[in-house]
């Protein structure tokens, strides 16, 4: 059969055509399919994939604001930061941590203290992606050799960081406290959005009170990071808020004139300006390297200042509760004089000895042989325990109470010091509640002369004293004088609360200074030694606070006795005595004669304060304070 007869050429052509219609009709289905999920994702979702993408390239970081600076009244530096830089992981981005750390140690050296301390803080709360440091104060060549091996640590970087450093840390630690890592329990309250990215808080002191104006506000910057995590670039930043820089009461030439007079010996200073309550100087002897617990302290570092048997870490000044001894007795000269339970020509006989009824038991004076007649401004000058053994009793425990409370003894205070104690200041209820025992007439002969139940701490005898300095016009102590900003200083410290201690006679404040100006200047004053040749008029007292119990007929032998079973040593008092403007307070522990030791610390203070820095008044400088001959 011919082959033409076979061959549709038309129907192939139509079969051809509609094959084709079908394929294109297909490829456009399917182009179409691709144009409307193209323009899905990248118009109508655009913003999702964006974002997503986002996350793989760019990174949202926080910014620690630079923590405030502190200053003493003459604008020297108290508290700075410090760049430091440091070797920090984020366990999120390690792959495989024991590894990366035995690399780390190979190249850094990594001790077994800072191992530890960094597998504590891996198992402690934080926040996602919180670089955890494990090296700090990395010095040139370690971040060299670092450097070198950085592409091999996926989740290791090398942080610099503003630390806090004290340039004067030993004599500062105990009055402006420091800074440490935050803790468990830190974290649980601190706000979390404004502590992002910072690892450091106040602990102690103006640090812990201040944290919250010292600290500032957060920021954040966005970054842009490779598949390591490493940054690349910042995209955008928000600059943090710097915390506010404060300005003390705190005179750091007092304050080191204060730690050399103690010489070494354990004890306390407070000095304050009567006129603000600012604090001048607050010492506590021996001190300690606040620097060493920024970053966090070594186990030996700190089981050597725990073990220490002078307590290095003890802050006296603050929390040291000591019996005032003889240094309340001009307070209890102005309650006994306000009472009526003496007057000041009232006169007694002092033989040496005190006794409450015939035959009974002897309360000594520290003069064995007696100061013989005494009136009020003899018995204070003389510091004669008799005369106030028996205007304690004539007094009674509640009026001593009532009076001393208005002192500030028995209570905190302050407006700014944080961890301040408030000593024990007894009563009856106090008694009762916790001895389960009556108050005994015997109680009110201790209570007398600043012995028995009462304790009272440094800073609280420098209250006491700058109220007498002050005739009766209470001011709060408190360490803050100025904030270097636009805050006023009246929004961050608490309202004063105390009223004026207002006498029936205001004539007897005047009274009370003369018999403190008669201990350092009279013919029988305890401390004339110490005010002999002062180019100023000064108002002091003098104390011994007994660290253990004679019996009745015991003799007390300075020399058979161990340094650390000696009396303590003490002094309060002001200067100028007309126009105060220093009250101090000074205890030495173990010191022995508060006449022969705390006396002569507080004379070399006045006059660094008064003559060394320019302090004085022109009143002063032209002789009108004179001194009484």
């Amino acid at each position: 059969m011919p082959w033409g007869e076979f061959k549709d050429t038309a129907a192939e052509r139509r079969l051809f055509q509609r094959r084709t219609l079908v394929m294109l009709v297909i490829v456009m289905l399917a182009i179409g399919g691709l144009i409307a999920r193209m323009y899905q994702l990248q118009v109508v979702e655009h913003e999702i994939y964006t974002t997503l993408s986002d996350k793989n390239r760019v990174q949202v970081q926080s910014v620690p604001p630079p923590r405030g600076l502190v200053y003493d009244r003459n604008n020297t530096l108290l508290a700075e930061n410090r760049p430091v830089f440091s070797v920090t992981l984020v366990p999120e981005r390690v792959q495989g941590m024991d590894d990366t750390l035995a690399q780390l140690d190979a190249i850094l050296e990594i001790s077994e203290e800072d191992r530890e301390r960094f597998q504590r803080r891996l198992q402690e709360p934080r926040r996602p992606f919180q670089e955890i440091p494990l090296r700090y104060d990395l010095n040139e060549q370690e971040m060299a050799r670092l450097a070198v091996h950085r592409h091999e640590l996926p989740g290791v970087e090398v942080k610099a960081e503003l630390v806090r450093y004290y340039p004067h840390s030993e004599l500062t630690a105990h009055a402006l406290g420091f800074v440490g890592r935050i803790n468990r329990d830190e974290l649980q309250r601190i706000d979390p959005v404004n502590y992002a990215g910072t690892n450091y808080i106040g602990k102690s002191g103006i640090e812990r009170f201040y944290e919250e104006i010292l600290h500032g506000q957060v920021g954040y910057q966005h970054v842009e990071t490779n598949a390591r995590g490493r940054t690349l670039r910042v995209l955008e930043r928000e600059n943090p808020v710097p915390g506010e820089d404060l300005q003390l009461h705190l005179d750091l030439r007092l304050q080191q004139r204060a730690h050399e007079l103690l010489d070494g010996r354990r004890g306390a200073i407070i000095a304050i300006e009567p006129d603000t309550g600012g604090i001048l100087a607050l010492a506590s002897v021996p001190g300690f390297d606040a620097n060493k617990f920024v970053t966090g302290i070594s186990v030996n570092d700190y089981r050597e200042l725990g073990d220490s048997k002078d307590k290095p870490l003890f802050n006296r000044a603050l929390r040291g509760q000591y019996p005032p001894g003889s240094t309340v007795k001009p307070m209890l000269a102005v309650a006994a004089l306000d009472s009526g339970a003496t007057t000041r020509d009232y006169t007694i006989w002092d033989p040496g000895h005190f006794r409450l009824k015939e035959g009974g038991r002897l309360w000594r004076d520290w003069k064995r042989t007696g100061h013989g007649w005494v009136d009020l401004m003899d018995a204070v000058a003389e510091s004669c325990d008799t005369y106030f053994y028996e205007i304690a009793v004539e007094m009674g425990v509640d009026t001593m109470h009532s009076y001393l409370a208005q002192f500030g003894f028995g209570e905190d205070a302050t407006l700014d010091v944080a961890g301040a104690l408030s000593g024990l200041l007894p009563s009856r209820d106090w008694k009762r509640a916790v001895r389960n025992e009556p108050w005994y007439p015997g109680d009110s002969v201790n209570m007398g002369i600043g012995q028995g139940f009462m304790l009272a701490t440094p800073l609280q005898l420098a209250t006491a004293t700058a109220l007498v300095a002050n005739r009766g016009r209470w001011v709060e102590p408190r360490l803050l004088k100025d904030i270097k900003g636009d805050s006023p200083v009246e929004d961050f410290l608490p309202a004063e609360y105390h009223k004026p201690l207002t006498l029936k006679n205001p004539d007897d404040w005047e009274y009370a200074v003369d018999t403190m100006v008669e201990v350092m200047h009279g013919e029988k004053g305890t401390a004339r030694a110490v005010g002999r040749g002062a180019a100023y008029k000064m108002a002091g007292k003098t104390g011994t606070a007994q660290v253990f119990s004679l019996a009745e007929d015991e003799e007390y032998n300075e020399e058979e006795i161990r340094e650390r079973l000696r009396d303590h040593a003490l002094f309060v008092g002001f200067a100028p005595a007309d126009n105060p403007e220093i009250a101090v307070a000074v205890i030495v522990e173990n010191g022995g004669s508060g006449s022969g030791t705390a006396a002569p610390v507080a004379r070399a203070l006045f006059d660094s304060w008064l003559l060394d820095y320019g302090q004085a008044d022109g009143a002063l400088l032209s002789g009108v304070n004179k001194v009484a001959n």
